[in-house]
């Protein structure tokens, strides 16, 4: 199992149009592509404007496997321009690669 951190800075004034979009609507479509987030945050301090989650992954292939298809989604496309009418949401993201190690039993 391998673990993805997603970084997001989100632009100014958009945080609650990307937390909507992401219980509205992306964690099915991740769901139905065989991505599931474990964790979920957004940054203590609100001025930074950051996201964070976790996503699992049985391999960096099957994670490269399932980005493709969810990008190619049409109801993730059409979520999408929907969702940034008004503008993009994300001005940068970053993304960390982890593993378990093996002396310590992560949950």
């Amino acid at each position: 199992m391998i673990y993805e951190l997603r970084i997001y800075d989100v632009n100014p004034g958009k945080m609650q149009v990307i937390l909507n979009r992401f219980r509205d609507h992306v964690i099915d479509l991740f769901s139905k592509h065989d991505m599931k987030i474990t964790l979920f945050w957004e940054d203590l301090d609100e001025s930074s404007n950051r996201l964070y989650y976790v996503v699992e992954h049985a391999s960096l292939e099957e994670r490269n496997l399932n980005y493709e298809r969810f990008r190619n989604d049409p109801a993730w496309i059409e979520v999408r321009r929907v969702s940034e009418l008004d503008g993009p949401l994300v001005k940068k993201q970053e993304s960390i690669f982890m593993k378990d190690v093996p002396f310590f039993a992560n949950k």
